[in-house]
Order: C-alpha cells, then sequence, then structure tokens
C-alpha cells in the first residue's frame, strides 16, 4: 500500500467519520471551546453511528465499486433505487431527498428519468432545491474518475440533478469532487482546482463564495442546510483551522489536521454531520485513512450494517474500477503463528495472523498491523485496523510517527476497558515488536532501546526495521 492507496482508502472513511462526529450535534448552535466535541452517539444515532450522508454515499459507492460508468441511466437507475430501499427503514431522510423518491417512485419502483424529472418539477414549483443534500454524498463520484476529470464532473452534476436540481448544488459538487480527486492524486488542498468546469458567468461568485470562506470562522455561515453555506462552514473549517507542526516527541503531527478541522466543522453548529461529513471526505482523500484517529474507526458503523474495515474495501474497489482485489490474504508460513505474552503486561498478546485465527480464549479486543480479509475481521469484539507497512520508504507511511503512537493509544484505551488484547502482524517480525515497544516503553516508562530488547526477547526472531526504530526514538525521545 503506497501513501496514494491511503489517500483513496481515506475518502469513505473521511465522510463517515464527519458524519458521525458530528450527528450527535445536529440542530444545536455554534459550540464554544469549553464544550466537547466527541464521538459520543446521541438521539437516534448509537456512538459512531453515520447519518444519512455516508448511507447515501455507500449507495453511490456500490454501484461505483461495481465498475459502472455513472453518467449512464443504467448505473442512476441503481442508485437512486438503492436509495429508495434505503429511505424505507431509514431513521432519518432530507425534506428535499425525501420528497423527490416519494414522487417519482410508484409501485415500489424508480427510475432515474422519474427521479430527474420529480427533481426538476420541484425545482420549478419553489425556486428552492439547494439544499446540502447533494453535496454530502458525492465523495465517491471523485474516486470513480481519478483517470477522467471531465468525466467526472459530467456525472457529478448528473447525479446531484436526481435529487437536487439547483445550479448551485450542481456547482458545488463539482467544486468539492474536483479538490477531492485532486486531494487523493497529489495530496494537495485546493478547493479551486475545479472552477474551469463552472459556467463562465458564474466563476466570480463561487471565487467570492470563497473567498468569504477562508476569511471568516465556520460558524459566520450559519444557513449551512443550504449547500452554499455548508460548502463554505466545510472549507473554513479546513482552511482556518492551523496545520500543525510534525514534532513527534510532543505529540503534534501534520496529520492531526483532519481531526482537529473536523472538529472546528462540528463547532459551526446547526447541520453539524453534513458539514463534517463534507469536510471529512476531503480531508480524508488528502491525508488518507491512516491520519483518521483509531478510537474512531474502531466504532465506526452504519447503514447497510457495515464498518470502517468494509468502507475502506468499498473505497478501494472504486478505484479498482469493478475489478478484483487480487491481494493474497493466505499469508503461507509457520511463521504466521508466532505467539508471546507482553513482557511488561500480560493482558498484551503479541503474534502472527494466525493466531488472529485461533484467538487465545481470554483475548477480546484486536490491533490488527497488517491487511485482514473479511473473513479474518472479528464481529464479536473489538477490532481495530492500523494501516501500517513493513517497509522503509516514507511513501509506504506517510504518517509514521502518528500512527504508531495512535496504534499505541488503541492499545492503552482497549487495556483501561480490561480488555486482553492481540496485537498483530502477519509473523510478529517487524511491526509488532515496534508497536509492542512504544506500548512497553509508555508503560513502564524505560527507554525504547530497552523496551524493544526485551520485546525482541520473548519474540526471538523480530527486527524491527530501521525506519521503525528511528520513528521510536522521535516518538518518544
Amino acid at each position: 500500500m503506497t501513501s496514494y492507496n491511503d489517500r483513496v482508502e481515506g475518502v469513505l472513511l473521511g465522510t463517515a467519520a464527519g458524519d458521525a462526529l458530528g450527528a450527535p450535534y445536529e440542530f444545536q448552535p455554534p459550540r464554544g471551546p469549553e464544550l466537547e466535541v466527541a464521538m459520543v452517539g446521541g438521539g437516534p444515532w448509537q456512538r459512531g453511528e453515520w447519518t444519512d450522508d455516508t448511507s447515501m454515499a455507500i449507495a453511490i459507492a456500490e454501484v461505483a465499486a461495481t465498475g459502472a460508468d455513472l453518467r449512464h441511466e443504467t448505473a442512476q437507475d441503481a442508485i437512486v433505487s438503492r436509495w429508495l430501499d434505503w429511505s424505507h427503514t431509514a431513521k432519518d431522510v432530507g425534506l428535499q431527498t425525501r420528497s423527490v423518491l416519494q414522487s417519482a417512485s410508484r409501485g415500489g419502483q424508480i427510475t432515474a428519468a422519474d427521479a430527474r424529472a420529480a427533481s426538476e418539477s420541484l425545482h420549478r414549483q419553489t425556486g428552492r432545491t439547494a439544499g446540502n443534500g447533494s453535496l454530502m454524498r458525492t465523495a465517491p463520484m471523485a474516486l470513480a474518475y481519478l483517470d477522467d476529470e471531465d468525466a467526472m464532473v459530467e456525472a457529478a452534476r448528473a447525479v446531484s440533478e436526481l435529487t437536487h436540481y439547483d445550479d448551485d448544488a450542481g456547482d458545488a459538487c463539482v467544486l468539492w469532487c474536483c479538490a477531492i480527486r485532486h486531494a487523493v492524486l497529489t495530496s494537495e488542498l485546493d478547493v479551486r482546482i475545479g472552477s474551469q468546469h463552472i459556467d463562465a458567468d458564474r466563476r466570480d461568485l463561487w471565487a467570492a463564495r470563497l473567498d468569504a470562506a477562508e476569511s471568516a470562522a465556520p460558524a459566520s455561515f450559519p444557513n449551512n442546510g443550504w449547500v452554499v453555506a455548508a460548502m463554505q462552514a466545510a472549507w473554513s473549517a479546513i482552511a482556518t483551522t492551523p496545520v500543525p507542526a510534525d514534532e513527534p516527541g510532543a505529540g503534534s503531527f501534520r496529520a492531526d489536521h483532519l481531526r482537529l478541522a473536523l472538529d472546528a466543522a462540528v463547532r459551526a453548529g446547526y447541520d453539524t454531520d453534513t458539514v463534517a461529513a463534507i469536510a471529512g471526505g476531503l480531508l480524508g482523500a488528502a491525508y488518507g485513512a491512516s491520519a483518521i484517529p483509531s478510537a474512531w474507526r474502531r466504532v465506526l458503523h452504519g447503514w447497510p450494517n457495515i464498518t470502517a474495515h468494509d468502507l475502506v474495501a468499498l473505497g478501494s474497489a472504486i478505484e479498482r474500477g469493478g475489478k478484483p482485489d487480487l491481494f493474497d490474504y493466505s499469508y503461507p508460513g509457520s511463521a504466521i503463528d508466532t505467539c508471546a505474552r507482553h513482557p511488561y503486561d500480560e493482558g498484551v498478546v503479541l503474534g502472527g495472523i494466525g493466531v488472529l485465527r485461533d484467538l487465545p480464549p481470554d483475548v477480546d479486543a484486536v490491533v490488527s498491523l497488517c491487511r485482514v480479509s473479511d473473513d479474518d475481521m472479528r464481529r464479536d469484539m473489538p477490532h481495530v485496523e492500523i494501516r501500517l507497512i513493513d517497509r522503509t520508504s516514507h511513501d509506504e507511511n506517510p504518517h509514521l510517527d502518528f500512527v504508531l503512537l495512535d496504534a499505541v493509544r488503541s492499545i492503552e484505551e482497549l487495556r483501561g476497558e480490561g480488555r486482553t488484547v492481540l496485537v498483530h502482524c502477519v509473523a510478529a517480525y517487524s511491526r509488532t515488536p515496534t508497536i509492542g515497544a512504544l506500548y512497553g516503553a509508555r508503560l513502564r516508562g524505560v527507554g525504547v532501546d530497552e523496551a524493544v530488547r526485551d520485546v525482541t526477547a520473548v519474540l526471538p526472531d523480530a527486527y524491527p526495521n530501521r525506519a521503525f526504530r528511528e520513528a521510536l526514538r522521535r516518538v518518544r525521545p
């Protein structure tokens, strides 16, 4: 996995993280700095549960993952049909979206043509169909057309019009998809990168709107049920939140910009889940899945009964364009059964992936440091996936120092809950002893070299690679 793959995986995951973070605070006024913003759940939403924002995006993503061209009527038929199915049991559906779906469905069936006609009719009747409902779900469109910007622009506007016929909604989706696509390809945040795709007579208007977003706090756009204000609030949260310096020894990481900007998005108030979901898609595209705190990924879930693991797989499937995942999850060899108790903490088991497949009876939580298949994911206990690659290249681990500390904090949180935790990679050779050593150093208050020595003593074939050892000394100097 390269940083590019990490950014692909971050798009849907970032959308869902922002959505679930903002869900408990929806319809509330702006939150002051003295008030907490946390992924706690509330109202109809469980802790870590995403709302209609991510659910509608998932419906688009499912169709895109088949390799379908989302500009085609058959693909759009599949999208609106999935939306209609979802709406029957959804906890929340936007008023405009529900109106269009109900008007367009006949005898339980719906087509894109009917949805677009109902959307246009509503617009002609009211002149107000520029809600934020199409922008909140637009992120997967960017993943579907990473190799064709013009096609993406066509698709983004067409899918927006299925429920939101207003030009403002279509423009916003085009601009945001262009920004997400650019971020995945370059890691850069540039919301103006798609301005050439906006009608010439509207470009100055959008430039002024974005200028305003960059010069004011997110709470300055309280009417964020309107797509323009929602986009302004999301971009303001990203653009006005300072990017931390990378100072691992002080616990400061550039990757924390994602978390801090989503916090700012939620503090804008009112349509908090949507503003944060919009921001999360772009932030995830720029910083990658590895920048999304594992404490959030651990609890993320929602319609259609999937988790963070499944969102990552879905994002990757879109990027592959319907081609199968050729990664070999078999991990053959006897080393995968390596297993030892942590020398400083009997409640932490260090091992290979074979131990995950045959868990010791007292283990009731898992931290995986390698890719695991759907069959290997535990659904009966907390299972945290950490994006850590056993390579020395920076491109393989773009936020290495952040990820090491994040992984250890997950272990500490699970141990604080009284759980026995399996920490594993493929064969407990490099990744597992690295995390085990940092955990031990923080637990015992010893130096990382001493902790590495003691951990590798119980894992005699282990040897953390050079990049990992250097990172350990940066994180715990």
